[in-house]
């Protein structure tokens, strides 16, 4: 994973979940990794995909994914 990319990041946990259900669901085989730095909820969450899959996630999110 040390090559692995961020193709999405946001504070809201449940819209990260969403991203990483499509991408999953895409084949894409995403991780997200909790940056938060507390409880209090500062900080993001991250989605890390391969470097041979970051344009193709790129695109699903800006086509599939409205927020």
């Amino acid at each position: 994973m040390r090559d692995w990319q961020v193709i999405y990041s946001d504070d809201q946990e449940h819209r990260v979940d969403i991203v990483k259900a499509v991408l999953d669901d895409k084949g894409l085989s995403p991780v997200k990794i909790n940056k938060q730095v507390s409880q209090h909820g500062f900080g993001n969450f991250e989605i890390f995909v391969s470097p041979d899959h970051v344009i193709r996630a790129i695109r699903i999110i800006k086509e599939e994914i409205k927020f």
